[in-house]
């Protein structure tokens, strides 16, 4: 005990010096702010975005500093050359410059996440530090020092300190797992930048976990090439870019821009939701070429000769006159209302050479463009135009699309009736998820409407950086240096650089992860495409998880027509989330439903972590209210404890009053510290304790895909109510 006191006095005496050093920083850098700020709007154009830039840098750099107080340090290694190393969110050191703290993310903290008996990697001792604000309560000795064994450590390194983080009670935010990485989601976090890495796992692996810990760390490996460009995260729903937006700035990051698939187009709102079938149709790649003939289109050739009469003179447009003009447009290779201007151009100039020779006396060139001005301004002129080559927005496109029945015959004849029918609808219809990928495959296609000026650039890269980006990345072949650099604007220093990706529908990101990605569909990759095409991705999702129509059944099908073979599959096999015997009942589950399961290992076991109540008819009034009684007493404190009632969309509103009558007794209880919710909104989140009212409802209605969701949500404990005459569970 004593020898235990001394460490913890120690480490604590460490752990003290490093958070005065943060202290002196965050002071240093709010001084440096105050003097930018201070120095006011005045100055050149020049001197005021220099400004700006110092006062932006100043902002993210203390920002930074107060993220990291909480858990500042948690490791400490011992080394054979006997020198020490402690470990922490981010990298400190003193006023000499020499390091004192080392980033997790550093070359030199992969020992800590990575030694093993077997490989030591130079590691006498790995010590965990357990810390309740700038209090060490606890610390965890691993010794490494059997290098000439060929055992292996056990699965788990820092065992007790992962134990005892996911018995912590939930706050409602997802909290960061970079003291407790274990050496199967470091491999993950810290692979190549280049390339698709897609993580497959079942519930509680950690895969949301890894996906935000790797954007830290490529934002930290990678700054040069990912600091101009960021890094996009596309997750399933609002509530869970909630639930984890304090992860990154935790890590040390601010360069990530969070968003949906639904929120993806600038100015776009998805607020509806399509049936499963049509959702279906939109999400096959077939939609890119209905979207494409739609376009084509737009581009019509008279069947016959016009005839115009402009003050007095008879003007003969052919339809040879107007393919011709065509031709010349689409060889320029523009989407469809830029090439709109170049076929413009090309029939005014036909119009003024008729109305020229018609003149009674020569035209010079010089007045050519009087002619051509006149014309421009004829109403008629205009309307033959625009009938021929017709300039048209992405959303009235895609409206008229979905919503006139010959348009979606003549672009897509190949559908059945029924198929059409289920994707008609009304003018003027809410925009769907399903919709945003098509009304980006059109934006694409179409451009911007004459006269209107472009979105804002994308950032400022010259060829040689873009350059450097493909030879670090290694995609070579797959995109040009050329290319790559025409996506990269200049662009001024004052905006974020979420708020200039978020109002540019071309921004190109030097790195994309997706959330829950076994949901989108080969139209929604495309949308994704299009914004990273070096196709530098991490994906992560479990496919026995998918629910919507058109997702991934295998990642094999969904991503080698995508990727090619610039993708790597790893597997997460350690659940650490779940208690055993709720994992081993929702297995049990998904294998009696027929999913298609990965290898699931879990890491701890909570007694008395699984209730099955079955209900009599009468009774489902008042057991609810006891368990969610029970639940609050439980799991519920004064800071932390988060419990869900999971019910069907057709229960959503009953349960919901119960359950709000439930809080509203418990006067202490936090706002939002119980939640009632639909499977399909718990993807993602986690709970200290769920109620599942009535699984067979709830598999009638979404699938067993959802219910497994919702079946793997608690970190604690799972009561299930069913129906006395269901046979659900005893199925299994």
């Amino acid at each position: 005990m004593a020898e235990h006191r001394d460490t913890l006095a120690q480490e604590q005496r460490i752990v003290d010096a490093l958070y005065a050093r943060l202290d002196e920083l965050r002071d240093a850098t709010a001084a440096r702010l105050a003097a930018v700020r201070k120095q006011g709007p005045t100055g050149s154009p020049q001197n005021r975005s220099e400004r700006d830039s110092f006062a932006t840098h100043y902002e993210d750099r203390l920002a930074l500093l107060h993220a990291v107080e909480e858990r500042l340090v948690f490791g400490h290694l011992s080394l054979t050359d006997d020198s020490t190393r402690h470990i922490g969110r981010v990298g400190l050191t003193d006023a000499q410059h020499q390091s004192i703290l080392t980033d997790w993310r550093a070359p030199a903290a992969e020992p800590f996440y990575r030694a093993t008996l077997a490989h030591p990697q130079g590691v006498i001792r790995r010590r965990h530090l357990t810390t309740s604000g700038r209090q060490v309560t606890a610390v965890e000795d691993e010794l490494l020092t059997l290098s000439d064994s060929d055992e292996e450590l056990p699965p788990l390194q820092g065992e007790g300190a992962l134990l005892s983080a996911m018995a912590r009670g939930r706050t409602g935010k997802m909290g960061d797992i970079v003291a407790t990485i274990q050496r199967e989601q470091d491999e993950i976090i810290r692979a190549p930048l280049h390339g698709a890495h897609v993580v497959q796992g079942g519930p509680g692996t950690g895969k949301t976990a890894v996906a935000l810990h790797r954007a830290a760390y490529l934002l930290y490996a990678h700054r040069r090439v990912l600091e101009r460009s960021g890094v996009l995260l596309i997750g399933p729903s609002s509530a869970f870019l909630r639930y984890i937006d304090q992860v990154l700035p935790s890590l040390g990051e601010t360069g990530v821009v969070s968003t949906t698939l639904a929120s993806l187009m600038p100015g776009v709102v998805a607020e509806a939701e399509d049936s499963p079938e049509a959702a279906a149709l939109k999400g096959d790649v077939r939609f890119a070429r209905y979207v494409r003939a739609a376009v084509k289109a737009r581009q019509q050739v008279p069947s016959q000769n016009t005839t115009l009469r402009i003050d007095g003179h008879l003007l003969v447009v052919t339809p040879r006159d107007v393919k011709e003009s065509m031709t010349r447009a689409r060889r320029a290779n523009k989407p469809h209302n830029e090439g709109w201007d170049i076929f413009a151009r090309d029939m005014l100039n036909k119009l003024a050479a008729q109305y020229a020779q018609d003149m009674p006396y020569h035209v010079a060139a010089e007045d050519r463009a009087d002619i051509i001005a006149e014309l421009r301004s004829h109403r008629e002129v205009r309307r033959l135009i625009n009938l021929a080559w017709f300039p048209i927005s992405a959303p009235q496109l895609v409206d008229a699309l979905l919503s006139r029945p010959h348009r979606l015959l003549q672009a897509a004849p190949d559908l059945t009736d029924a198929e059409r029918s289920a994707l008609l609808r009304p003018p003027g219809s809410a925009w769907t998820t399903s919709d945003i990928p098509l009304l980006d495959e059109a934006e694409e296609l179409l451009g911007p409407l004459p006269g209107r000026n472009h979105q804002a650039p994308s950032p400022s890269v010259d060829h040689e950086y873009a350059q450097a980006v493909i030879n670090e990345t290694g995609v070579a072949g797959l995109v040009s240096a050329h290319d790559l650099e025409a996506r990269f604007r200049a662009h001024g220093p004052v905006m974020s650089l979420a708020e200039r990706a978020g109002s540019d529908r071309q921004w190109t990101y030097g790195h994309v992860i997706v959330d829950e990605a076994q949901e989108l569909s080969p139209m929604d990759w495309r949308m994704l495409i299009r914004r990273c095409p070096t196709r530098s991705f991490t994906i992560v999702g479990d496919t026995a998880q998918t629910s919507r129509a058109g997702g991934a059944r295998t990642w094999e099908g969904m991503f080698t027509p995508v990727f090619r073979e610039h993708w790597t599959q790893h597997t997460l096999t350690i659940n650490y989330r779940t208690p055993a015997a709720i994992a081993d009942t929702a297995m049990r589950y998904a294998h009696h439903a027929g999913l298609t399961t990965s290898p699931l290992t879990s890491a701890r076991d909570v007694a008395g972590a699984l209730d099955v109540i079955r209900v009599p008819d009468d009774g489902w009034d008042n057991t609810l209210v006891t368990a969610v009684n029970e639940a609050i007493s439980r799991f519920i404190s004064a800071d932390r404890g988060q419990v869900a009632v999971i019910t069907s969309s057709r229960q959503l509103s009953r349960i919901t009053s119960l359950v709000d009558t439930c809080v509203a007794r418990h006067g202490d209880v936090r706002r939002g510290s119980v939640d009632t919710l639909t499977p399909r909104a718990v993807k993602g989140l986690e709970f200290d304790a769920v109620i599942l009212v009535d699984p067979q409802e709830i598999e009638d209605e979404v699938g067993a895909s959802d219910l497994f969701v919702a079946l793997t949500r608690p970190t604690q404990h799972l009561c299930v109510l069913t129906p006395s005459r269901a046979p659900w569970f005893s199925a299994q």
